[in-house]
């Protein structure tokens, strides 16, 4: 999912570059969404591993 976030980021910046302000502000806006979810699932599966790690100690 990070690599979809971090690929929208990148047409982001080359279609602002190259005057494209509607799928610049779109493909950012994705990227914004995917990145938040994966944040949002990585520190789930953090918080996941460090409460199994609690209990097998």
């Amino acid at each position: 999912m990070l690599k979809w976030a971090i690929i929208f980021a990148v047409i982001s910046l080359v279609s602002g570059w190259l005057g494209f302000g509607g799928v610049s502000g779109a493909a950012a806006t994705i990227a914004k969404v995917l990145f938040a979810i994966f944040v949002i699932v990585f520190l789930f599966f953090l918080l996941a591993a460090v409460g199994l790690f609690h209990l097998a100690t």
